[in-house]
């Protein structure tokens, strides 16, 4: 039983003595993502999230949408306060649809129907989703 408990004890500090002799940093650093890429990281996100914002602002804001949106009777600053309230995920899909749209209407792929019809999609989606969370 001495011998078991021997060998368990030299087994012990073998193990110990070889946990401590590698600095614990040295350990972590190789599973943890480094502060300035989570900065890196946040800040695109940030930019992307405020781009798309203005993307679609902006496409919200031309005279041809703020006439189409009063003509349905749906306030263009309440439409445009309610932009920010979007998730990143819907404000980047709005925005490419936006930014399509007004590249079509311009090469001329769209008539002026067609593009108050995208605009009251628009704003009546981003209502809803705003009305809904």
């Amino acid at each position: 039983m001495s011998f078991v408990r021997s060998h368990f004890r030299k087994l012990s500090l073998i193990i110990l003595a070889v946990a401590f002799a590698f600095p614990a940093s040295l350990i972590a650093q190789t599973h943890v993502v480094s502060p300035a890429d989570l900065q890196k990281q946040a800040l695109s996100a940030t930019q992307a999230r405020d781009k798309n914002i203005q993307t679609v602002r902006d496409f919200l804001a031309t005279p041809s949408a703020q006439k189409t949106l009063r003509d349905a009777h749906i306030n263009p600053a309440q439409v445009q306060r309610a932009v920010s309230n979007l998730s990143n995920t819907e404000l980047a899909q709005l925005a490419s649809r936006a930014d399509k749209a007004q590249h079509d209407f311009a090469a001329g792929y769209l008539s002026t129907l067609d593009i108050a019809l995208i605009i009251l999609g628009v704003a009546l989606i981003i209502l809803i989703i705003v009305v809904a969370s």
